[in-house]
């Protein structure tokens, strides 16, 4: 069955929650740019399209989706098979560019041309669940702490952001003056390579004037 693939790119930020239109066993990537030792948080639900009611519904039963993540050395980070809804996990191990793809499973419509569906889907950078964690705590004091300790570990990956951030600018910045170096030095070769050529023509045409004795 042939898939096809989609490519989202996005840049780097803590939070990012979106929605989009896919059908059945069709596969659509999102690109995050990651920086290493980086948890990140993936919440999705998928709702199926009612030609009866013209609308999507809530829940899509006896659908599930398989999410896969990867990084560009083609390193399998997360490869899981959810139900209609669910939330997933993974750790970069690297810095950079990191695929998450997603599919869903059913293969109950594709007979029928596809059913179309409507992925939403939250990407959580270097967050833990908050709620998770006032949920349990006992009394004020707790929830006050979760909520501290939540905030600092915000500023941990807005700092490991910037970092990260600031060394892909300095790589980029060396590269450029790499490149301008380079087209410097390869602009200063073809000058010499054309002053060589006329200064040999030069002397051969007046050798050749002289062997003719036209001079």
């Amino acid at each position: 069955m042939q898939t096809l693939t989609f490519v989202f790119s996005f840049y780097f930020s803590l939070s990012t929650a979106f929605y989009f239109h896919v059908g059945e066993r069709e596969e659509k990537c999102i690109i995050e740019d990651i920086p290493s030792d980086t948890l990140i948080t993936g919440t999705f639900k998928i709702q199926q399209w009612d030609i009866h009611r013209q609308d999507f519904l809530e829940s899509a039963p006896g659908l599930g989706m398989f999410v896969t993540v990867r990084t560009y050395n083609d390193e399998v980070l997360l490869s899981t098979l959810y139900g209609p809804q669910g939330r997933f996990y993974f750790t970069s191990h690297s810095p950079g560019e990191h695929i998450i793809c997603l599919e869903s499973n059913s293969t109950r419509l594709v007979s029928f041309g596809g059913s179309k569906l409507r992925i939403h889907l939250e990407i959580r950078v270097g967050q833990h669940d908050l709620d998770a964690a006032i949920a349990q705590a006992k009394d004020k004091v707790n929830e006050v702490s979760f909520k501290l300790e939540h905030l600092i570990e915000q500023i941990e990956q807005i700092v490991k952001e910037q970092n990260y951030q600031r060394d892909r600018e300095e790589n980029f910045r060396m590269i450029s003056e790499d490149t301008n170096g380079n087209v410097l030095w390869w602009a200063f070769a073809q000058t010499l390579i054309f002053i060589s050529i006329g200064i040999f023509q030069m002397k051969y045409l007046k050798d050749f004037f002289i062997a003719k004795k036209l001079v």
